[in-house]
């Protein structure tokens, strides 16, 4: 019964990606074994990165007061999410920030500006800022930034920028149903700027907006077409306030379907599981670490997440390593020990004996 796991493991060995039949398989079947189709995308998962699970994290530079309406963001125009706004940081803040993401073993360092486009002026700053990181710390970079034409790339492409995260985010058929103020087309116009450029670029989408799964199947075609090395796979956050919600379509297993479906279409592709895994994925989170390659870790760019010591915690339980860097000192945080969720004592609360303390408070109390 296996078979059919077994050719799109080798498919994907080939650098083959799965006949569209095969891929409305994977997101629609009734008869998809899960863990079959899990073992099936570790195939290629393991043969390009081995058991390493690279952890990014995210640096929100400017937060807020954007132009556009995209849907799912709180920074957005149309967003009334409680958020407070603030400008770009100063160089001083990213570069400590980036320390400290280099020690607690992130591979990547991620920085996030707000905002419609990427001015010649600011890249020129962003590029200073990118120079330093690169000589100080063994980070990789990647810069989200709204819209870049290929003279702005060629500038951060120069710098040592490793990577530019533009994310396509849905499919062009349902673009327009998330944002109105640019397109899919300036999406892809930035990506290709890029390309031209000579620099890598980070571009995925995000599940949940209420795409149906033909615009699963296209987007993750279309990342193969433009050959993306890094996709991340991002979960919607339901936050209060933003006019896109979950629709209701993310179950944890269909979460590891379409990250399946991700990594047998782009076999050599990092891949990502993204922002809302922890809400999304819920117990089958370490199942994605099997697909995916790489996470991130400490929140995302307006939202919460698991801490580093959880993310590294769950790596480690699932029997993955930490990719790390050479300033990581990872003696430091790989000491087994005894976990569970909540706070507290560990007895329980209904069978805990009275400290002698507790017991002399509360005659004391009585009595007076």
């Amino acid at each position: 019964m296996f078979e059919r796991y077994a050719a799109l493991a080798e498919k994907a060995l080939r650098d083959e990606a799965p006949t569209l039949a095969e891929a409305r398989w994977i997101l629609e079947g009734v008869d998809v074994e899960l863990l079959a189709l899990v073992q099936a995308a570790s195939v290629p998962r393991r043969k390009y990165y081995g058991n390493k699970i690279f952890v990014q994290i995210l640096n929100n530079v400017q937060n807020g007061a954007c132009t556009e309406d995209c849907g799912y963001c709180a920074q957005s125009k149309v967003s009334t999410a409680p958020l407070q706004a603030y400008k770009q940081k100063n160089d001083e803040s990213i570069l400590q920030e980036a320390e400290k993401a280099a020690r607690a073993g992130a591979s990547r360092y991620c920085m996030a500006v707000s905002g419609r486009a990427l001015s010649r002026e600011r890249a020129e700053k962003f590029a200073s800022v990118i120079r330093t990181i690169k000589a100080r710390y063994p980070l990789e970079t990647c810069l989200s930034a709204g819209l870049v034409d290929e003279d702005t790339a060629r500038i951060l492409a120069e710098a040592g920028l490793d990577r530019l995260n533009h994310n396509l985010n849905t499919s062009e058929t349902n673009y327009a149903k998330i944002c109105s103020t640019h397109s899919y087309a300036d999406r892809m116009t930035t990506l290709l700027a890029a390309k031209r450029a000579g620099l890598e670029s980070c571009s995925g989408f995000i599940l949940g907006m209420g795409e149906s799964r033909d615009d699963v199947l296209e987007i993750v075609y279309r990342l193969r077409e433009l050959e993306v090395p890094s996709i991340p796979i991002n979960f919607l956050i339901p936050i209060e306030g933003n006019p896109v919600q979950d629709s209701g379509s993310l179950t944890p297993e269909y979460c590891l379907r379409v990250l399946a479906l991700a990594r047998l279409v782009n076999p050599r592709a990092e891949i990502r599981a993204a922002a809302g895994r922890e809400g999304h994925l819920r117990a089958l989170e370490p199942l994605a670490y099997w697909i995916a390659n790489s996470l991130f870790a400490e929140g995302y760019l307006t939202t919460r997440g698991d801490s580093v010591a959880e993310t590294y915690r769950r790596i480690r339980d699932a029997g993955f390593e930490i990719a790390g860097n050479a300033l990581y000192d990872e003696t430091q945080s790989n000491k087994p020990s005894y976990h569970i969720a909540g706070s507290g004592p560990l007895i329980k609360p209904e069978l805990l004996r009275e400290s002698p303390r507790r017991k002399h408070e509360k005659v004391s109390n009585a009595s007076s």
